[in-house]
């Protein structure tokens, strides 16, 4: 995860809190916390990042639309970040 950029572990988290989530429902996740648009540019390159890293997993629920999913590393690499953390908030 430390080779992750921040808006990658973005990613992790609103895939792992969704059902299956589809690019667009991820993208209004985002654009609903950074309260700003987040271009397809820059959304499908970094999903495309996490999956060939692993952490993710791309399928396919017709011809245009993909659903991603976390796979165990992914979730394995959420959870050690949780816990890094709490070792610095109370």
């Amino acid at each position: 995860m430390y080779d992750l950029t921040g808006f990658q572990r973005d990613l992790l988290y609103v895939i792992a809190g969704l059902d299956e989530p589809h690019g667009l429902a991820i993208k209004e996740e985002l654009e609903n916390y950074y309260e700003k648009e987040i271009h397809h540019g820059r959304l499908y390159p970094n999903l495309d990042t996490l999956v060939d890293k692993g952490l993710v997993e791309k399928g396919q629920r017709d011809r245009r639309t993909n659903y991603y999913t976390l796979t165990r590393r992914g979730r394995r690499e959420i959870e050690a970040r949780q816990e890094w953390e709490e070792q610095y908030i109370d």
